[in-house]
């Protein structure tokens, strides 16, 4: 099993600290910035970064459905990892000033990938459909914020 990984940026109109806040907001900004493919979006513990535990479903593609419980900690300022107790995927969320009330927006998740030809496939095609999906999200947020 190889670990497969997508990762995604942007510079976003706000300052860090308002750009985190956001995305650490489980209760009323997440939920708000998902794009189509997350599904069943429920907080069940927390709400707010650290200690939050949150579930949705997310469609990768039209045959693919993680089921996905999360567990939210906070190791650094800036930071957020979600980690899935239903598989290995991890993603980091991290927000860094850049500039003058500007951010920049980094989320990158890591998993182990399949074997064999399914698992070369995956390597090749998930972090570009994933990218896709966090591009969305991290468009919808800096719209959140921006306003």
């Amino acid at each position: 099993m190889a670990k497969v990984e997508a990762t995604t940026e942007r510079v976003i109109a706000a300052d860090a600290e308002t750009v985190f806040d956001a995305l650490a907001d489980y209760k009323e900004v997440r939920g708000k910035v998902l794009p189509g493919q997350f599904s069943e979006y429920e907080v069940r513990e927390g709400g707010d970064g650290e200690g939050t535990l949150v579930h949705w479903k997310l469609q990768a593609t039209s045959k693919r459905v993680r089921d996905c419980l999360l567990e939210v900690t906070e190791p650094t300022d800036g930071q957020l990892v979600e980690k899935d107790r239903n598989s290995s995927m991890v993603t980091t969320w991290t927000v860094t000033p850049a500039g003058e009330g500007r951010s920049k927006a980094v989320v990158s998740t890591v998993w182990n990938g399949a074997g064999g030809i399914g698992g070369f496939f995956e390597k090749a095609f998930a972090p570009k459909g994933l990218g896709r999906i966090y591009d969305e999200l991290l468009r919808n947020l800096a719209a959140e914020v921006e306003k």
